[in-house]
């Protein structure tokens, strides 16, 4: 692992995004709450916030981090049939919360194909993407729209 001892201790906060495309009627179900394994964007939630909790373990090198705050929201956007998800993740400490947005927002993701996959093994995940850094040396960084 990188060393981080001599860093200053900021304030860091990464927000992630993502989106899973599905067919209308498996949109529908998840919109209508029916889905056989339940709240679909309920448990997707939670997933995306114990993805985040887990990066260390999971991306080797990857510091644990005592996170502060994690958020894990949801857009149902009709018009392209796809759930968006936009996660921040936040610390105080001396290393970032990127690589946590990121596996929050994959998580989440996952899950909802997990929970829909016996009606739309066809979903699509992609788009996952950092959005926004602030906090430490690096500065502020906003990704081109």
């Amino acid at each position: 692992m990188v060393d981080v001892g001599d860093k200053a201790s900021t304030k860091r906060t990464a927000v992630a995004e993502g989106r899973i495309t599905m067919e209308p009627s498996t949109l529908a179900l998840i919109q209508s709450g029916t889905a056989k394994k339940g709240d679909v964007l309920g448990i997707a939630r939670i997933a995306g916030i114990q993805g985040a909790k887990r990066t260390s373990d999971l991306i080797p090198l990857c510091h644990p981090i005592a996170l502060t705050r994690v958020a894990v929201e949801f857009e149902v956007e009709t018009a392209s049939n796809s759930v968006r998800c936009r996660t921040t993740a936040e610390c105080t400490g001396q290393t970032g919360v990127e690589m946590e947005a990121l596996s929050a927002v994959s998580v989440a993701l996952l899950t909802i194909y997990d929970m829909c996959k016996a009606v739309d093994r066809g979903m699509t995940i992609g788009g996952v993407k950092l959005v926004e850094k602030m906090g430490g040396k690096s500065g502020h960084f906003v990704a081109p729209s």
